[in-house]
Order: C-alpha cells, then structure tokens, then sequence
C-alpha cells in the first residue's frame, strides 16, 4: 500500500504581494525561499514560503493577484493550514502577534491548543506547540530557531462528501485514522512534519476559490520513479489524474478527491537551491528558460516587493 510522509506544499490565493511577504515573513518569520512567477499566468507571482533550507513539510506558496475578488472558504478546500511551532514558543508567539497587532483566538482540539488567526487577506492559520519536527535554521529579527516555526503541523480539510474524503485519505494516501472528536477525524502519516490532517465531517456547503482561500494541498512523493508510482496507484482506484508536470522545484501531478479537494503528489527533489545557491534563496527573481527571454519586461510589470524587519 502507498504511504505519503506528508504534506508537501500548500498553496492558497491572496492579494497584494507585498502585504503577503509583510505577513508571512515579516509577522511569521518564514524564509521567502524562492520568488518566480506563475507559469500559466507569467504577470504573476509565485512566492514560496518555508524554514531555512526549503524543505518539504514547510512550503506555503502564494498566487498574489491585486484586485481578485475575495473567496469563500467551504467544502472542497482546506479550510485552515496549521504550523507547528517547538514545545514552550507558545507565550512568544501571543505576545508578537499581540506586539504587532495581529488579532488572535485560542482554541482546543484532540487535547492541544491552537493559537487560531488570518492572514491580512482572510487565510484560516493557526500554531500548534509539537514535539516532532526539526528545529527551524532560520533566524529573522526576534524569530529564533527556538521559538521559529518548523513547517506544517498539518491542516482542516472541509468536504463535500467527507466519507469519501476519508476513504481517499487511507486508501489513497495512505494515512491512518487515530481519533474522532466531535465533528473531526484526526488522521496521520509516517512523517515528522505535516503529518496531522483533521477532516471535519459536516458541511457548510462549497467553497469559492478566490483570494483567501487555498487552491491545493500538495502530498509529498520521495523521487519521480515514486511519484510515477503514486499516478498508477492514483489510476487505478478510479480516480482521473494529470499527467507529471515540470514545476521546475519539484514534478508534480494532480488529481480531485471525490469530496472536491484538488490534490497534488509532488517530488521532494530537486528542492529550491538548485538554480541559486541556498544562501543566496528568495533574493532575485528566477524564471524558468521558457521565460528568460522576457525577463526585463517582466521585472517592469511585477509589483516590487522587498522583505521587512518589523522587530527593527
């Protein structure tokens, strides 16, 4: 049977790309790992969030379009992305998000608290104190790798058929179902990080993709002789599923769960230090050869954007 380790990346819709790098690295203190552009629409960005090093487990990726119209978050979607952050971080982070005037809830689930709160355009996240999981190598500002955020704790899947949901979650993907409260399936992979999915099981009725919502959870393949594997796997319990993509950072392919939720399988190589150095990440716009060509015109229609220290 196929078994995920976890969460890969995560990818969601938001607005301003500088409010955007304001929240998630200068609030979050993640790591802009690499800043390129949307392949299929090449006026837009595509910045990609994570620890230190890039790893998978730690990726949120952002399409950034000003003036969207705003989304609904409901059923055939993630409705809330979770990090996990070290045990005893947990005072830290209520007195940055307090100091920087971040409004923040506290709420309790499967024995854990979770601190719950948006992004500046209506993204569901919340941080979860967890055991498990490397430290995060980077420091940013007041942001040390003792209080930092690791990665993905995992997220709230909301469906519109959410038996079937389930049934994709083991069957599929290979996960495995370790506790119920309420209205909320707990279930878990192999991995470190990225490893806790709750799927809530009533609905609310379906979502609306637009700024502040996610467009896709990516599950993560070991190589591409893996994930090729995983497309036949895919195939063969009937579900319809994309040929492999070049997303230049990892392959990738896709493929809709029956409760609407639109999965990814991505390849944890190549990573993000393989067309700039991993010192040098997330500092100069990279574009794949197809657009190279185009690359004055495209640094004249980017909005510019530039990483701010909030604890200066």
């Amino acid at each position: 049977m196929k078994k995920t380790a976890g969460i890969h990346h995560i990818t969601a819709i938001v607005g301003h790309p500088q409010e955007n790098v304001d929240f998630y690295a200068g609030v979050l203190g993640l790591r802009l790992v690499k800043k390129t552009i949307n392949f299929d629409d090449p006026g837009t960005y595509h910045l990609y969030f994570g620890n230190g090093s890039g790893k998978p487990g730690t990726i949120i990726t952002f399409f950034p379009w000003v003036g969207a119209y705003q989304g609904k978050i409901g059923d055939g979607q993630v409705g809330v992305t979770t990090y996990a952050i070290p045990i005893g971080a947990m005072s830290f982070w209520e007195t940055r998000l307090e100091k920087l005037g971040i409004s923040f809830n506290k709420e309790s689930r499967f024995g854990e608290t979770y601190i719950t709160l948006e992004d500046p355009h209506g993204l569901r996240l919340e941080l979860v104190e967890r055991a498990g999981g490397e430290a995060n190598n980077w420091t940013f500002g007041n942001i040390t790798p003792e209080v930092a955020i690791k990665g993905f704790g995992g997220a709230i899947l909301l469906s519109s058929q959410p038996e079937k949901t389930a049934k994709a979650l083991e069957e599929v993907m290979g996960l495995e179902k370790i506790a119920e409260e309420g209205d909320l399936v707990r279930f878990k992979s192999f991995g470190e990080i990225g490893n806790i999915i709750d799927l809530k099981t009533t609905t609310s009725g379906l979502g609306q993709m637009g700024v502040g919502t996610v467009h896709h959870i990516a599950w993560r393949a070991e190589d591409n002789e893996d994930q090729l594997d995983w497309q036949q796997h895919v195939g063969n319990l009937g579900y319809g599923v994309t040929e492999v993509k070049d997303r230049n950072y990892f392959n990738a392919i896709y493929f809709r769960e029956h409760g609407k939720i639109l999965f990814e399988i991505a390849t944890d190589p190549p990573g993000f230090a393989h067309d700039e150095s991993i010192e040098t990440m997330g500092e100069n716009l990279m574009l794949p050869i197809q657009y190279e060509q185009f690359r004055d015109q495209l640094n004249d229609s980017l909005i510019p954007i530039k990483i701010r220290n909030f604890d200066e």
